[in-house]
């Protein structure tokens, strides 16, 4: 199997590399300016070039408080770059696997969000990010749109490497804890992504293609989550910092986030017999090698 991953420095991407070396796949991953979603000319010249039997798209505009004053980037990377990306990959007979995000809900439901349930995004990132999937849907049968949450890693800018850097200040944190999610750290995305082409490339079946939702098992609050993180590096360098939990209301943001984000993967688990870890074990892997690693 050759994977191509259209993006280079993001989490998924970088998580990507290191997981399918570890696998001996083959994955590609390249970003701007040789394969920039918003010149669908380099796109093609790109999946020409490398020959994939697969395509990952894991490019996107990301920055959601910035989105909400610059709608025009976030739908030109987030709608019009994916749908020219499936468009080509449907006139080659390639399958895409196309990232998505749990902010195409508004968070209204009790419980976690099935792949079926309506999507209503609350801000210009989920409404872009939606556009992208029907494009996606729009543009042939051989895909699979995989939404996730919550995204963390060693690499680039998270949740988790910024509690950390917080907890060596010895001071306070002030976190939301009425916004309720399910981690999902970008190395088991990776795998996860890994797993699903292994089985598009190999023995594809009807049920292979479609939406599915993929996230650390369990929910929690951010609060919650930045909670473990102190807990991990306190009993790991013996340094202290408070936690002050507080309400959305009380640490406004230009983007409304939704205040329930938990996504069931039950349907993932029944096509692929992908089962998420549970959050806080993803978690503090992380944040222990990052520990280790001196961050």
């Amino acid at each position: 199997m050759k994977l191509l991953c259209i993006g280079h420095s993001g989490q998924v991407a970088q998580a990507l590399r290191a997981q399918s070396a570890h696998q001996d796949i083959d994955c590609v991953c390249i970003g701007r300016p040789q394969a920039d979603l918003t010149k669908p000319a380099s796109l093609g010249a790109v999946l020409d070039l490398v020959a994939p039997s697969m395509v990952v798209n894991a490019a996107a505009y990301t920055a959601v408080d910035a989105a909400e004053q610059d709608a025009q980037a976030a739908y030109a990377a987030n709608a019009d770059g994916p749908r020219a990306l499936a468009t080509i990959c449907a006139d080659r007979d390639l399958p895409l696997l196309h990232l998505s995000t749990d902010y195409v809900f508004d968070g209204s439901v009790d419980r976690a969000y099935l792949e079926t349930d309506p999507v209503s995004p609350l801000g210009i990132y989920g409404a872009s990010k939606l556009a992208g999937e029907d494009a996606v849907r729009e543009a042939g049968p051989r895909h699979v749109i995989l939404r996730t949450s919550w995204v963390y890693s060693p690499f680039g800018k998270n949740f988790v490497k910024t509690m950390l850097r917080l907890a060596k200040q010895n001071g306070a944190a002030s976190v939301v804890d009425d916004q309720f999610g399910c981690p999902t750290s970008a190395l088991d995305i990776a795998d996860t992504v890994l797993k699903i082409g292994q089985t598009i490339c190999d023995a594809p079946k009807p049920h292979s293609f479609g939406t599915f939702h993929y996230a650390g098992h369990g929910a929690c609050s951010w609060a919650d989550v930045a909670d473990l993180i102190f807990d991990v590096y306190i009993q790991r360098t013996g340094c202290k910092i408070e936690l002050n939990r507080i309400s959305t209301s009380e640490y406004p943001t230009p983007a409304r986030r939704p205040v329930n984000s938990r996504l069931d993967t039950r349907k993932i688990e029944q096509a692929f017999g992908i089962k998420p870890k549970p959050w806080a074990v993803g978690v503090k892997q992380i944040v222990n090698r990052l520990i280790d690693e001196g961050l």
